[in-house]
């Protein structure tokens, strides 16, 4: 049982950080686009969907199943010094989704005020913690 949740529990956070690392990249060129053209329309949609069936799904599922292995694991795993930096990480791209759900609200509202150099910047956050919670996983440092 426990290895199967950790095999959800990965393949949820893969389908998230895919989300997280692609939508901004749609931004970059959306930001470009004039706002009553047809490209304009096609990557709201795009942006809608990749919200709405992917990273949302995804993003629950990663709290659901992490929570559940925890839980199976035993509260002592929650007062590792690795845990808790690593939940602090996934608390702040929980943040970072809600942000760029309020940004693709945005776009849909026809209300963006950022440039593409401010999308294509914060394009390299969910990188910067992915690859500081695979160590903190590997590592787990006390």
């Amino acid at each position: 049982m426990y290895l199967t949740l950790k095999a959800l529990h990965l393949i949820a956070v893969v389908s998230w950080m895919v989300g997280l690392l692609y939508l901004p990249r749609i931004f970059v060129y959306h930001a470009d686009v004039k706002l009553e053209s047809d490209t304009y329309e096609i990557f709201s949609l795009m942006e809608l969907r990749l919200m709405k069936y992917i990273m949302n799904p995804a993003m629950i599922a990663t709290w659901i199943f992490g929570i559940w292995l925890v839980y199976l694991a035993g509260h002592e795993i929650a007062m590792q010094l690795w845990m808790q930096i690593k939940l602090i990480l996934v608390i702040l791209l929980s943040g970072f989704h809600g942000f760029l759900s309020k940004c693709r609200k945005n776009f849909q509202n026809k209300l963006n005020l950022r440039t593409a150099k401010f999308y294509r910047i914060i394009n390299e956050i969910p990188t910067v913690m992915l690859i500081i919670i695979v160590f903190l996983v590997i590592f787990m440092p006390n």
